[in-house]
């Protein structure tokens, strides 16, 4: 007779060490006015992607990560101070002893939104339909004040805007901080096999 309930203690483990590791960064990442510090980045970057954001001021500015191994990787720092997000995704693909798996994060779905403030986000590459209002192009980096912890070294390319409007926008980020991360219908999937937001 076959054996009945029996957990494989390992397998689970394996699974639900991602899910464990993801909850706490949105946990985290939920707290009332905590900026995130300077901190090593993964080995590889994760997909976001975002049906629509509304944000009052945005800037750019050309930047450096470094991941554990001590290499340097060039990332484009985005901003934004107060975004308005809906049909919000962010998934990583991570390898494991049983092929890979995709951890998920959605939420702004349904009529709801996901509000961020201070948003700061090192960004490899991105595609996006674009309005900006207030745009200033080419400012000094260091000057930038739109989003509070976002400049870049002295006399290099800067931008930023009073206003921002993005659509079905698209990218792969090294890493990312925020003050406040609000998703009031936060869903949290693991899935065997690749399938990332796009």
């Amino acid at each position: 007779m076959a054996e009945q309930g029996r957990v494989r203690w390992k397998r689970f483990a394996v699974i639900l060490a991602p899910v464990a590791a993801v909850t706490s960064l949105v946990v985290g990442a939920t707290a009332q006015g905590v900026i995130g510090a300077t901190f090593v980045v993964a080995g590889s970057a994760f997909k976001l992607s975002v049906g629509e954001l509304r944000g009052q001021g945005f800037a750019m500015a050309g930047g450096v990560v470094e991941n554990r191994a001590g290499r340097s990787i060039p990332v484009i720092a985005t901003g934004v101070r107060r975004a308005v997000v809906t049909d919000l995704c962010q998934s990583v693909l991570v390898r494991t002893p049983l092929g890979p798996v995709t951890m998920r994060l959605t939420g702004g779905r349904g009529g709801n939104v996901v509000t961020i403030d201070d948003l700061v986000l090192d960004v490899e590459t991105g595609r996006t339909g674009a309005d900006l209002r207030a745009l200033e192009l080419g400012r000094d980096a260091a000057t930038l004040d739109e989003v509070p912890g976002l400049r870049g070294p002295a006399g290099t390319f800067g931008s930023q805007a009073s206003a921002v409007t993005l659509r079905d926008l698209r990218l792969s980020p090294r890493a990312a901080t925020a003050a406040t991360f609000r998703l009031p219908d936060l869903g949290l999937d693991v899935v065997r096999g690749a399938r990332e937001c796009f």
